[in-house]
């Protein structure tokens, strides 16, 4: 009897533990790549050839590199560049 109260127990806590880790992604706004907006060394990750990842970028607004951002704004993000693109830029 004991050990079927424990196991009812753990299977509700690991339930309670799923259910919490899916709220919490639920509050995520969904992200995408942004090219060009990145300023030096704050890109997110690989910033084209002879880089490897985040920090990699060698100018402010590099084209090659990207940062993500909330879906849907990076095309309306202005630099002193232009503005973002969801594709690498020359």
């Amino acid at each position: 009897m004991i050990r079927s109260h424990a196991a009812l127990a753990a299977t509700f806590a690991v339930t309670l533990a799923a259910g919490a880790a899916h709220a919490a992604d639920a509050g995520k706004a969904p992200m995408e790549k942004c090219y060009g907006v990145a300023l030096a060394g704050h890109n997110d990750c690989k910033a084209g050839a002879g880089t490897t990842c985040a920090g990699t970028a060698k100018v402010n607004y590099q084209g090659n590199a990207w940062k993500l951002v909330k879906a849907g704004t990076c095309t309306t993000t202005k630099t002193p560049k232009g503005f973002g693109s969801l594709t690498p830029k020359a």
